[in-house]
């Protein structure tokens, strides 16, 4: 896992560009701790910091073909590097390392731009093609890896995060306040654009080629929504499962290429637990496993993780932090994480991979299974709502559905009328409103008061959701409702996730891997009958029954938890203090986003517990110190402290580590 940065121009580079690369390349430091490298001509510039995992000793980089004709900077693994390599040198290629890093520029050379439908894995890599002074970017094909670029003063940057463009001293940090509505609502932004004005992200499953100073993107992989699904429904359902299981175990057995430590982020549920008992079945040796939780046992899931580690016997590592650890992180993680942080499980996340780092330079995790196979708590109640409105529309006319959306529904009390009012008895059974308002971080009605005037004519379904419902209608042909729902999350919301892996794992300068992403593993999936991934109330059907054999029952059947964070809890103790001085400051008033009186009001409301708006306050908070950070370039912010601080360098990491089950009793009783 590496850092990768560089910019081309058409008219030749400023004298000063390898001071600027370097900039660049040292902004990312954290990706790649074990070397650095820098190459140019006259043209262009490719900088690499590495985080060593194969071939430690050789493969240093930006590296090139034979003759020097290509150079590549490159961030990721490409898992069929051997396959690839036994072809290449068949036909007379010849290779000085055993990195997966030189299969590209040899494969580049062989099928050019096609060369990425040999690769298997994740990557994402700037290639300088000296000859033709053209630069080729590609990203992996569900987006486990990032890659950004800009356009300035003549030249084409790229890196693997924001904050190296903004290094370079070509691209000045500015906002884009009109996407202020869609991200408070779906905590990410859908497609190419970035919070920060001018500055891209390169989508995944897309390449992007620039030559004399004219840029091509296009799409080079797609989600096969419903493609070829005939093929499976005369497939008896055990050879389903022997096949959706035997392609897990390949995935997995891949993602094992390393000549450094491994090990298993572990959480307890059924999508990590697979993984790590599969896992612990192809090593020599037990599996390490890393996980984290709160001080606060109604947030504390350790007995789960505990139960999987000791069935699989291995050697468990566990990590408790508490409100101050969290809100000490906060602020640099957000200057990870390059945009506002979508979820509070990121903190949790950078703590478990501070743990790791002390064991391991790659670890496996249970990422994208949800997404890939209808795993979220909010699938069943979006498809029960979905059909249960097309019969409400079809039993009663409109006239008698907007009373009782307007007269019966608001008058509603207790646990009923809260379902009720998130149902299709008050909503239009729109994919804005059903599918993205419904599940949002700060609904659309909520931002009506929240934001400054200027921005409230902003916050509606077209602006916060039209790209997200453009990925929703996407996959027409053939594809179910389910299939429409899955295919926009693995687009989007799924993208987000997988930056906040990738960002707070390689905070910590590890490298994490995500075996339910790989691609030939989706396409399977994505090809499955509904009945596969979503079965009644059921979610992932199919994993649950490719796993009945190898994990114990209980974790089978225990309802999905996500990770919670007790942030909300907080807020009714000592962090609204904190929360407070950061809304509700001159900078948070100066600045025009937000509306003072409606974010006093909102606090006090949820301090009061009349309402939950944990969410909501998450969001407001990271929007503001994400404005202080990078657009007023305060840098990293210090927050007032909830207390007797406790060190990062002791509340981000565990107590020395004693294996299995007398480890976690030792820890239950401290």
């Amino acid at each position: 896992m590496c850092g990768i940065s560089g910019f081309v121009s058409s008219v030749g580079l400023p004298p000063d560009a390898t001071a600027r690369a370097i900039a660049m390349r040292d902004t990312l430091y954290h990706r790649g701790p074990d070397d650095a490298g820098v190459w140019s001509d006259s043209h262009a510039i490719l900088a690499h910091r590495r985080l060593s995992i194969v071939d430690v000793s050789r493969g240093h980089q930006p590296l090139s073909n034979e003759d020097g004709s290509v150079w590549v900077t490159y961030n990721g693994e490409i898992y069929n590097h051997d396959d690839i390599r036994g072809e290449l040198a068949g036909q007379g290629h010849l290779f000085r390392t055993a990195c997966d890093t030189e299969t590209i520029v040899h494969a580049y050379e062989t099928w050019g731009e096609d060369a990425v439908h040999h690769f298997r894995g994740m990557f994402a890599f700037g290639l300088w093609d000296v000859r033709r002074r053209r630069l080729l970017l590609v990203r992996d094909r569900l987006g486990i890896k990032p890659l950004y670029w800009a356009q300035a003063h003549g030249c084409l940057l790229f890196a693997s995060e924001i904050k190296a463009i903004l290094a370079s001293g070509l691209v000045t940090a500015e906002a884009r306040h009109d996407l202020v509505p869609e991200l408070l609502a779906t905590r990410t932004l859908a497609g190419e654009d970035t919070l920060f004005a001018g500055i891209h992200k390169l989508l995944p499953g897309h390449l992007l080629t620039w030559e004399n100073g004219r840029v091509s993107v296009r799409r080079y992989w797609d989600l096969p929504v419903a493609d070829d699904r005939a093929a499976h429904r005369d497939v008896r359902d055990a050879d389903v499962v022997d096949e959706f299981r035997a392609r897990l175990e390949e995935s997995v057995r891949l993602r094992l290429m390393a000549d450094v430590p491994l090990g298993m982020f572990l959480s307890g549920g059924i999508d990590s637990s697979a993984v790590a008992a599969l896992m612990s079945r192809m090593i020599d040796r037990p599996l390490q496993t890393f996980s984290v939780a709160f001080a606060d046992q109604a947030f504390n899931e350790l007995e789960y993780s505990r139960e999987v580690a000791q069935a699989i016997g291995a050697d468990a590592h566990e990590v408790i932090i508490d409100e101050r650890d969290f809100f000490d992180a906060l602020p640099r993680l957000l200057w990870h994480e390059d945009e506002p942080i979508a979820h509070p499980s990121s903190v949790p996340l950078h703590a478990v991979s501070n743990l790791a780092r002390r064991h391991a330079t790659v670890v496996l995790t249970g990422e994208g299974s949800d997404e890939l196979l209808a795993g979220y708590g909010r699938y069943p109640r979006i498809v029960w709502n979905w059909w249960a409105g097309t019969a409400w529309e079809r039993m009663l006319p409109a006239g008698i559905r907007r009373f009782v959306a307007d007269q019966i529904v608001p008058r509603a009390g207790g646990r009923i009328g809260r379902y009720a009012r998130r149902s299709f008895l008050a909503m239009p059974r729109t994919p804005a409103s059903m599918l993205f308002d419904n599940f949002a971080a700060v609904r659309l009605h909520d931002q009506q008061r929240l934001l400054a005037p200027r921005l409230r004519t902003l916050a509606n379904p077209e602006q916060a959701y039209g790209r997200s419902i453009a990925e929703f209608h996407r996959p027409l042909d053939g594809s179910t409702f389910l299939d429409r729902v899955l295919y926009a999350d693995t687009k989007t919301y799924l993208v987000e996730l997988l930056m906040k892996q990738d960002q707070m794992s390689m905070a910590a300068s590890i490298e994490s891997r995500v075996p339910f992403l790989d691609h030939k593993l989706v396409e399977f999936a994505a090809r499955l009958p509904d009945r596969w991934k979503l079965s009644g109330w059921t979610t992932k059907r199919v994993l649950r029954e490719a796993m009945r054999t190898v994990l114990p029952t209980r974790i089978l059947e225990r309802p999905k938890m996500g990770f919670p964070v007790p942030f909300g809890s907080w807020l009714r103790g000592a962090a609204l203090p904190v929360v407070r001085e950061v809304l509700l400051d001159r900078r948070t008033r100066e600045r025009g986003i937000l509306a003072p009186q409606a974010i006093e009001a909102l606090l006090g409301e949820h301090a009061g517990g009349r309402i939950d708006a944990a969410d909501q306050i998450w969001s407001l908070l990271n929007l503001e110190l994400w404005f202080r950070t990078f657009v007023d370039r305060q840098g990293i912010q210090q927050l007032p402290s909830l207390g007797p601080r406790v060190p990062l360098s002791t509340a981000f990491a565990a107590p020395r580590p004693v294996a299995g089950a007398e480890a976690a009793a030792r820890r239950s009783l401290a």
